[in-house]
């Protein structure tokens, strides 16, 4: 199994043994993702993460977490999982990659985590930090799983993807690549298998992608 953080995998072991059809094809968690670039003097200087989650996931990633009983979980009580799942990621690079003029940028620590939890959908919450603040005509910011197991689609609508704070002129080219199926129906595993094998890198044909030019 693919090595995902440590409450993504809880979610995925306790679906695979609920159902046995989720073990046998990818992906296996499927993330609603919208992103905001944030321009300080002319260059990005993080990237704004808004990522929800499927309603399997969200209803394991929650259980149990109602501290006070109430029936409701509130952001204070999702703010340990927000942190745990948001560390966790650095062994993925954040499945975050960031392109100015081809060079592909660094990241720092992700701050300002947090959780919510709203009609049966949780969604993670964070900033990441460019290591150094980047300007250019082309930035280009990818967002997905290069093995598929989770799969990452940008919202619909105009405020999927937001540029803040940037320079005048500046527009925004949003990509949504259409769901990767065989015959109308998702990849089971020996599919999955022989269009990785044929191209590694067949995912980021898929990934949820955004182009920043300015002028």
């Amino acid at each position: 199994m693919t090595k995902l953080p440590t409450v993504l995998r809880c979610a995925v072991l306790i679906g695979a043994l609920a159902s046995p059809t989720l073990a046998l094809a990818h992906p296996h968690v499927w993330v609603t993702a919208k992103a905001e670039l944030l321009y300080e003097g002319g260059k990005v200087r993080a990237v704004r993460h808004h990522w929800t989650f499927d309603e399997g996931y969200s209803a394991v990633a929650v259980q149990g977490l109602d501290a006070n009983g109430d029936g409701k979980i509130t952001p204070d009580e999702l703010a340990e999982l927000a942190r745990t799942n948001t560390a966790s990621l650095v062994d993925f690079g954040y499945f975050t990659q960031l392109k100015a003029g081809g060079a592909k940028q660094v990241f720092g620590a992700p701050t300002n985590e947090r959780m919510v939890y709203e009609k049966g959908l949780a969604t993670l919450s964070f900033d990441l930090p460019l290591a150094r603040p980047v300007g250019g005509k082309l930035l280009v910011l990818d967002v997905y799983d290069p093995t598929f197991f989770v799969d990452f689609r940008i919202a619909d609508g105009n405020d999927a993807v937001t540029l803040a704070s940037a320079p005048a002129g500046c527009k925004l080219n949003v990509n949504r690549p259409k769901p990767v199926t065989q015959e109308g129906k998702p990849l089971d595993e020996a599919a999955f298998q022989d269009l990785a094998a044929s191209n590694k890198d067949f995912a980021v044909d898929y990934s949820a992608r955004a182009m920043a030019i300015c002028p």
